[in-house]
This record gives structure tokens, sequence and C-alpha cells, in this order.
């Protein structure tokens, strides 16, 4: 049996981003958005480490079902286990310093940070894959990049502020986002369903962080109703339906046209921040994100096939 026939029917693909597609791409930007608000709350009742830990365990079945349902092809014997683990080892230290850094940093300042993230896929990039040079339009989001982390982190440049330490943890934090990318491009892994792929990252981080919580120290900090509600709404809505449905655009919409949106994510971190925790937004910080959303727009350009 080829791997179609271990699918459902693929949903044709479109030339441009339509209403429809315009429309999820918000709704998963906005969500990814608020996922930092929900991970720094639910700090409040967890542990960081522990809580991430959780998260990847409890998503595993839900995940595993959907993949089920939809009848995709889930196998080891495709070369992209050795590949697999590793983006699973990635997948964990990168939530192992968010979660963290959402202790030390405000969620303003998280997204800035992290969603550096297409920035250091590019350069990774333009190493690794054929075609994908920096061009002197991606060079320029480049330096702009640069630029707006420097504009955030200039609060700190009169005196050593708590929220550094966060900030650098969110910077790495990326980093390894974009080598999960790398990884799934240039490797075996490439072969796998997107479920197979997000299983992997689960059930790898899952372990790892679950050790890790253990070496921390008490994994409840104060447990809450609310505590519960909000890691079901990380496994459900953010891992389960947000996932989902970016793999699904990603499946039907061009990639190209769907990175011009990539700078909405951390605006809405930002303004959610503000909404719902009262964080006071710097000039600073608004400044880095303008720049920064600039920079995303460029790093992602491409020029349109006629």
């Amino acid at each position: 049996m080829n791997d179609t026939a271990r699918s459902l029917p693929v949903t044709r693909r479109r030339e441009r981003i339509d209403g429809l597609g315009a429309g999820l791409l918000i709704f998963c930007s906005a969500l990814m958005g608020l996922n930092q608000v929900v991970v720094k709350v639910t700090n409040a009742g967890l542990q960081p480490v522990f809580q991430a830990g959780l998260r990847s365990a409890l998503a595993i079945l839900p995940v595993f079902l959907v993949a089920v349902a939809f009848r995709r092809w889930l196998t080891l014997r495709d070369g992209s286990l050795g590949p697999g683990i590793l983006a699973g080892v990635f997948f964990a230290s990168e939530f192992l310093l968010l979660f963290q850094a959402l202790d030390h940093t405000t969620v303003a300042r998280a997204s800035v940070f992290f969603y550096t993230m297409p920035f250091w896929a590019a350069v990774g990039a333009h190493f690794m894959i054929p075609g994908e040079n920096l061009t002197l339009v991606r060079l320029a989001g480049l330096v702009l990049a640069v630029a707006g982390v420097v504009v955030a982190m200039s609060d700190h440049f009169d005196t050593l502020r708590p929220t550094l330490r966060g900030d650098l943890y969110c910077l790495v934090a990326a980093v390894f986002w974009a080598g999960i990318i790398l990884v799934a491009r240039t490797t075996s892994l490439s072969r796998a369903c997107p479920e197979m792929q997000l299983l992997y990252q689960l059930v790898v981080s899952a372990i790892i962080l679950m050790a890790a919580a253990a070496l921390v120290g008490n994994p409840v900090r104060q447990f809450t109703a609310l505590t519960a509600w909000l890691v079901a709404f990380q496994v459900l809505v953010v891992i389960c339906l947000g996932f989902l449905v970016w793999f699904w655009v990603l499946s039907v919409y061009p990639a190209a046209d769907m990175a011009s949106f990539s700078f909405l994510t951390p605006a809405f971190g930002v303004i959610f921040g503000w909404l719902i925790l009262g964080e006071r937004l710097t000039s600073s910080v608004l400044w880095a994100l303008a720049i920064v959303s600039v920079g995303v727009y460029l790093v992602n350009r491409r020029p349109r096939i006629p």
C-alpha cells in the first residue's frame, strides 16, 4: 500500500491565500500569541519545566488519535527515527528555556525575542539547503532583526534588570526552534507525515522534560482549577487544534505567501500581554516589535514566479 492510500485524499492546493487561508492564519497567529500568556499564568501553579513536560505527555494520545482518525501513515521504518529523536531533543530544549523565560521576563518581551526564529532558520538554510541563499533583501531583514533585538535590550544598557535572563533564554529557544525546522527539511524526517513529526517531538520532549523536572524541585507551586483548565487548553487547543490547522494550511497554501503572516504572532503576544496581564509597553518594546516585524517580512519574502 502506498503513502497516498494510507491517508485521506489530499485537499486541492491553492495558488494564493484566500479568505479562508487568511482567516486560519490569523487564528493560528492569535492562538500562538495568546499561548505565551497562558504559559506565564500557568507558571503560577506549576513549575515551568514540569508544565512543559506535562503538556507534551498529555498531548501524545490526542495527537495519535487524530492521526489514526485521518489515517496517517505512522511508522518508524522510513529512516526518520534518528532525525525524529534529534528534533525531539531540540523541542525539549526550546520549551525548557521558553517556559522558564516567562518566569523572568514579560510576555511582550518574550514574544519579540522568541519570534526571531525566522532569522536563525534563514541563516542555517543558507548553509544547509540549496537555493536558500541569503539575498540582499533577506540580509536586510537579518540586519533589522539584530537592530530590533538591540532596541529591545536597550532597557538593560543602564542596569542589569531581572528580565535580561528571560530575554536571553527566549533568544536561545528561538535557535532551537529554527533547528527543528532545519532538521525536518534536510533529513529523512521530511518523509514522515506532520503528525508523526509532532509525535516524535512530543514523546522525546516528555521524557526529557519530566526527567529534568524531577531534578529542579517541587513540580507544583499553587495548583488550582484554573491551572488545570489552562493545561487542558494548551494540550487540546494549542497543540492539537492549532498545530493541526497550521499543518493543513501549510499543505494547501503556498509557504511563501503564508510567511507574510509571520509578524502577526509576536504582535498578538505583545497585545495579549498588555490586555490580559496589564504589562507596561515601553517604547523600546514597541519599536523592537515594529523593526522585527519588518525584518520577518523581508526574510520570508520570495519573488513571485510569473
